[in-house]
C-alpha cells in the first residue's frame, strides 16, 4: 500500500537528480489503493504539491548563515614543535611587554625626554602593546590547546582592532619621520611647529585614519556569507577570513588591496620625501661630525620604517596565492612579534637618550 510519504520518496528518486534549485512535484488528486486482491478504491489526497531542495545555491545560502564561530588552523602543521614554538613566542612576548613598559616608564619620569619625538615614541609603544595583545595571547593559547573556537563577534573585534592599530603604527612612523625632518631642516622653528597641540592633532589623525580604514575593512569582510569554519591562520587576518566565503570575493579583495595600498604607499612616500629633504639639508649645511650625529639620530627610525613597511608590503600587496601557508605564517609572525620586538630594541637599547635616562633612573634607585 502506497502512502503519501512513500510516493514522495519514489518521486524524489526519479525527479530530484535534475533539479537545479527547487523543484515542485505535483501529486495526483486521488490515488488508488488495493483493498483486496480483486478490488481497489480511490482515496482523495489533500497534498497537491511538495518542494524538494537539493545541494544548490539556494540551499547553500541557507547554510552559510549558520557559521557563528571559527577555529584556527594555527601551527598544526608543526605539531611536533608546538611546545618549542610556545616557549619561544612566550619569551619574545614577555620581552615585548617589558620593553614597552620600560620605554613608557622612562619617558614619563624623565623630564629630559619630554619632547615631541619621545611623545610619539610613547604613543607607538602603547599602540604596539595593545597590537600584540590582540593577536599573541590567542596564538599562545592555540599552541597549548587546539580547536579553540572564536565567535563571529570575537573575530570581527579582532580584525577591527588589528587593522586599526596596524594602520595607526604606520602613520605614527610617518609622523616621527616628519618630526625628524622639522628638527633637522627647521631647528629654529621646531618648538613652534611641533607644539603640544600639533603633536596631539597628529596623534589623533593617525588613530582616526586607522579607525576609518578598519571600519571599511570590517564592513567589507563581515557582510560576506561564510560557509567554512577553519581559518588557515593563528588569528583572524583579512585574507584568511575572506577565503572562508564561497561566493565571489573579487570586490572584497579589491577593497582590501586598495586600502592596503593607500595605508602603505602614502606613509612610505611621505617618509621618503622627508628623508630626501633631510639628507639634502644635512649634506649642504652640516660638517662631517654634524652629519654623523644627524644620521645617528635618524638611524633608529629609518631601520624601523624599512622593517615595518617591507613586511606589510610583502604580506598585503603580494599577488593572490603566491605564497604557501608556511610562508604566510612566517610573514605573520614577523609583523606580529618580530617587528614590535625590534621597536623595543631599537628605541631603547640603541637610543642614547633613552639609555642615559635608564642609567639615571637605575642609579637613583640604587643610591
Amino acid at each position: 500500500m502506497y502512502m503519501v510519504s512513500e510516493l514522495a520518496s519514489v518521486l524524489r528518486k526519479k525527479d530530484v537528480a535534475n533539479v537545479v534549485r527547487t523543484r515542485t512535484v505535483a501529486f495526483p488528486d486521488k490515488v488508488k489503493i488495493r483493498t483486496t486482491a480483486l478490488t481497489t478504491m480511490e482515496v482523495p489526497v489533500k497534498v497537491n504539491s511538495v518542494s524538494f531542495c537539493t545541494e544548490t545555491e539556494e540551499c547553500r545560502e541557507k547554510n552559510l548563515t549558520e557559521v557563528t564561530e571559527f577555529i584556527f588552523l594555527g601551527f598544526s602543521r608543526f605539531h611536533e614543535h608546538q611546545s618549542t614554538l610556545f616557549a619561544v613566542f612566550l619569551i619574545l612576548y614577555t620581552l615585548i611587554l617589558a620593553g614597552n613598559a620600560i620605554i613608557l616608564t622612562i619617558i614619563h619620569i624623565d623630564c629630559h625626554l619630554h619632547m615631541p619625538i619621545y611623545f610619539f615614541l610613547s604613543i607607538l609603544a602603547s599602540s604596539e602593546t595593545v597590537y600584540t595583545l590582540v593577536t599573541i595571547p590567542r596564538m599562545l593559547s592555540g599552541l597549548i590547546a587546539q580547536d579553540q573556537p572564536i565567535s563571529l563577534a570575537g573575530c570581527t573585534t579582532q580584525v577591527f582592532f588589528f587593522v586599526t592599530l596596524a594602520i595607526n603604527n604606520c602613520f605614527l612612523l610617518t609622523v616621527m619621520g616628519y618630526d625628524h625632518h622639522v628638527a633637522i631642516c627647521s631647528p629654529l622653528r621646531y618648538t613652534l611647529i611641533m607644539s603640544k597641540r600639533v603633536c596631539v592633532q597628529l596623534m589623533c589623525g593617525a588613530f582616526s585614519t586607522g579607525l576609518a580604514m578598519a571600519a571599511v575593512q570590517v564592513t567589507s569582510i563581515f557582510t560576506l556569507p561564510f560557509c567554512h569554519r577553519v581559518v588557515g591562520h593563528f588569528f583572524c587576518d583579512i585574507l584568511p577570513v575572506i577565503k572562508l566565503s564561497r561566493i565571489d570575493t573579487t570586490v572584497n579583495e579589491i577593497i582590501n588591496f586598495v586600502v592596503s595600498l593607500s595605508v602603505i604607499l602614502v606613509p612610505m612616500g611621505l617618509v621618503f620625501i622627508s628623508y630626501v629633504l633631510f639628507i639634502s639639508t644635512i649634506l649642504n649645511t652640516a660638517s662631517a661630525e654634524g652629519q654623523k650625529k644627524a644620521f645617528a639620530i635618524c638611524a633608529s627610525h629609518l631601520t624601523m620604517v624599512m622593517v615595518h613597511y617591507s613586511c606589510a608590503s610583502t604580506d598585503y600587496l603580494k599577488p593572490k596565492s603566491e605564497n604557501s601557508v608556511e610562508q604566510d605564517l612566517l610573514l605573520s609572525v614577523t609583523y606580529t612579534i618580530i617587528t614590535p620586538l625590534l621597536n623595543c630594541v631599537v628605541y631603547s637599547l640603541r637610543n642614547k637618550k633613552v639609555k642615559d635616562s635608564l642609567r639615571r633612573a637605575v642609579g637613583r634607585n640604587i643610591s
